[in-house]
């Protein structure tokens, strides 16, 4: 299944002009607890998804709420900035809401 199907809510913004952050919001402690153990052990195909460093990937837990906050630099430009294509971040968490997440 994609995470797409796994997640309650998956939306992206801005998180300054420098970086993206895509939340991940989950319904099913089971759920949540399966993805965060297979996005940090996915953290290089996160980088390649969205051309930017691993080391720049920032996988944040957030357990008490079910939810999952993704972070990394904006790899062309700031935002706002002449050939930004995606001012408000709202559009960033496709590629990531596409991977295959495998049951656990």
């Amino acid at each position: 299944m994609r995470l797409y199907n796994y997640a309650k809510v998956i939306r992206s913004k801005n998180a300054g002009p420098f970086t993206f952050t895509i939340d991940m919001i989950f319904d099913e402690k089971d759920r949540f607890e399966n993805v965060l153990i297979q996005l940090k052990n996915r953290i290089s195909e996160i980088a390649s998804l969205y051309s930017v460093k691993a080391d720049d990937v920032q996988i944040n837990d957030l357990s008490q709420v079910l939810a999952i906050k993704v972070s990394f630099p904006r790899s062309f430009t700031s935002s706002g900035s002449i050939g930004d294509r995606d001012v408000y971040g709202c559009q960033q968490h496709f590629p990531l809401a596409d991977i295959e997440i495998t049951e656990s």
